[in-house]
């Protein structure tokens, strides 16, 4: 058996031993556009890439950091090449846990410049909490206890194709990218 998944764009990908060299946004975008959240358990499809594109842009409509958007963007990035485990499993499997952090951490390494500070990973969990408290109600059709927080984002879950997630990913991929880059100097 093999020891790498071929990603979309044809690297062979360890995601046992990752490498920050072989992290590519287009196989990003493109994985994530197409899974499905909620493990498929939704009554229609919606993408991870969906979610984090929502989650980008509620960090932005809030005036977050450019660094912040991104991160919003790429929180979700390492199921691309880990697949995701649903939640109340993913806790039994300390292991898991640990190496989806480091591949996380990874990313953020190379697309913010480092990983994220405790302050912005609470920006990030109270974002993607909020979001995640909508996909419960609207695509699992399950009523929430707890208050949903008010959004800056009117939420659309209009199915779209996989395509026009992932071109709608990379389009906010690099325009927060460049402005990091141009930020700090680099061209």
């Amino acid at each position: 058996m093999s020891e790498y998944i071929t990603t979309y764009t044809g690297i062979h990908f360890k995601p046992t031993e990752p490498k920050p060299e072989l992290i590519r946004v287009e196989d990003i975008a493109h994985a994530l556009s197409m899974i499905c959240r909620g493990n498929g358990h939704v009554h229609t499809f919606w993408s991870v890439a969906e979610h984090c594109i929502c989650c980008a842009k509620e960090a932005a409509a809030r005036g977050l950091p450019d660094r912040m958007v991104l991160a919003c963007l790429l929180h979700d990035a390492s199921e691309c090449y880990m697949s995701d485990v649903p939640t109340p499993f993913k806790k039994q499997l300390p292991e898991y846990e640990e190496r989806e952090e480091r591949l996380l951490r990874m990313i953020y390494e190379k697309f913010l410049g480092s990983a994220l500070t405790e302050e912005e990973q609470e920006q990030l969990d109270e974002i993607d909490h909020a979001l995640v408290l909508y996909d419960l109600e609207v695509l699992l059709k399950e009523k929430q206890q707890e208050e949903k927080p008010e959004l800056r984002i009117e939420l659309d879950y209009t199915v779209c194709s996989f395509d026009v997630a992932e071109a709608e990913y990379l389009q906010i991929f690099r325009k927060y990218y460049e402005n990091l880059q141009r930020d700090k100097g680099i061209s």
